[in-house]
């Protein structure tokens, strides 16, 4: 991107907006919405690679959003050793053992020849091997979950340092982005679209049911960060001292600090991912991907295995947006699976891409900062509006109270409004592709 002056007042007029939230408001939101902001602007990284770079109509982004997050328990959280002696071994058998059956399936799928002594075998093979992995499974499952079930219930993970668990999370979500691609890329547009929302549904559902893994909808708090704790920081008598000499309450100058060490964190994230996402684009790899996205037939006849290439790029910004998953759940702190809504993590996403510009890696990021930004201060504006609007209304006036319940809604209409603005006078996005 060429860095005119329209972009970097659009960035200005973004960090003046930040910035006014710290000044009117407190820092410590402010930061709040900074952070979440680095965070959405690489789900919107992701996205964009795919359909920016590719023309890939990806709707299962919380599924990949939620594999990144699975990560981090799956990685930081320690071992709980009652539940592996109870049975983490069967468990372990049983995964085994289901993989197994799909890797034989899959073997004989390839090797033997199309007809109806196939499918009887594949029908057979799957038949038996799903009895005999639910034999192992089910029982492994009920001892595990049995083990202290308000505190533990699960496996827990592997008691790593939870910064692993970022690129962990982007591993785990390209390798779901692999399996997904090898069936789904065949498809039409829409088709593509219906299958990745399907099987994003199917990711969370796991989570929230399969309480060995990540304890379901029961959650898992505490998980460890990268950054000091506010309570050891208040503890510390040579950051009190600090905080005072600043004219600052420790309290608050600790829960600043800490926001502040995830910035730098997030930002270097960033920075990386746009340097590379930018020396792609501009690479002879980037020309091919947007000559595939523009014509496929085109490309197909110049010799370009589009299939591949997209389910290269399927797979890349599966990764970074599972990369994103992981980041998100380490500054919240926790696992909550039942959060996981497609309006969240799905289509706000994708608002964010559109407004930003799709095929602009910088329009993306920018998008990711607008639409976060307006998603949390939209509401409390609109209460303070609705307000002010019936000041001077008789209180107990039905349409008073109308008015001030529908405050609530301002985000869904801002964000369309929004979109609606963006689409007619910058169709394109506010950093269109070049």
């Amino acid at each position: 991107m060429t860095m005119n002056w329209r972009n970097i007042g659009l960035f200005g007029l973004v960090a003046l907006l930040i910035i006014g939230t710290g000044v009117f408001q407190s820092w410590n939101l402010a930061l709040a919405i900074l952070n979440m902001g680095l965070v959405s602007a690489i789900m919107a990284l992701g996205v964009n690679m795919q359909w920016g770079y590719a023309g890939l109509f990806n709707v299962g982004i919380m599924g990949f959003i939620a594999l990144g997050s699975l990560a981090v328990v799956v990685t930081s959280i320690p071992p709980v050793p009652e539940a592996w002696s109870a049975a983490g071994r069967e468990m372990v058998a049983a995964l085994l053992l289901g993989l197994a059956v799909i890797i034989l399936a899959v073997f004989v799928y390839g090797r033997m020849a199309k007809g109806r002594k196939r499918g009887f075998t594949l029908l057979a093979i799957l038949v038996v091997g799903f009895i005999a992995y639910r034999t192992v499974f089910d029982p492994a499952a009920d001892k595990i979950e049995a083990i202290n079930p308000a505190a533990t219930g699960f496996l827990g993970g592997l008691g790593l340092p939870v910064i692993l668990a970022w690129p962990v999370g982007g591993l785990l979500a390209a390798a779901a982005a692999w399996a997904i691609g090898k069936t789904a890329l065949g498809l039409r547009s829409d088709y593509l679209a219906i299958a990745t929302l399907g099987i994003s549904e199917i990711i969370v559902a796991v989570l929230k049911n399969e309480d060995w893994l990540a304890r379901g909808v029961k959650n898992v708090n505490g998980l460890p960060r990268p950054v000091p704790y506010e309570i050891d920081l208040q503890r510390s008598e040579g950051f009190v001292a600090w905080a005072q000499n600043w004219g600052a309450d420790p309290v608050t100058a600790s829960s600043i600090v800490v926001k502040l060490g995830y910035a730098g964190l997030f930002l270097v994230v960033l920075l990386i991912l746009i340097a590379m996402s930018e020396a792609a684009l501009r690479s002879p790899w980037g020309r091919m991907m947007r000559a595939i996205r523009d014509n496929e037939v085109a490309a197909e006849a110049m010799g370009k295995d589009v299939k591949r290439r997209h389910l290269q790029v399927f797979v890349i910004g599966s990764a970074v947006v599972g990369l994103a998953g992981a980041m998100m759940t380490t500054l919240d702190g926790q696992l909550t699976p039942a959060s996981y809504q497609p309006l969240r993590y799905t289509f706000l996403v994708w608002v964010m891409v559109i407004v930003g510009g799709s095929g602009n890696n910088w329009g993306a990021v920018l998008g990711g900062f607008v639409i976060w930004f307006f998603w949390v201060q939209v509401e409390p504006m609109g209460q303070a509006l609705m307000q002010f609007v019936t000041i001077g209304m008789e209180d107990g006036s039905d349409l008073k109270a109308h008015l001030l319940s529908s405050a609530a809604h301002m985000r869904l209409l801002t964000m369309g409004l929004i979109m609606l603005l963006v689409l007619r006078f910058s169709p394109r996005g506010l950093i269109p592709e070049k």
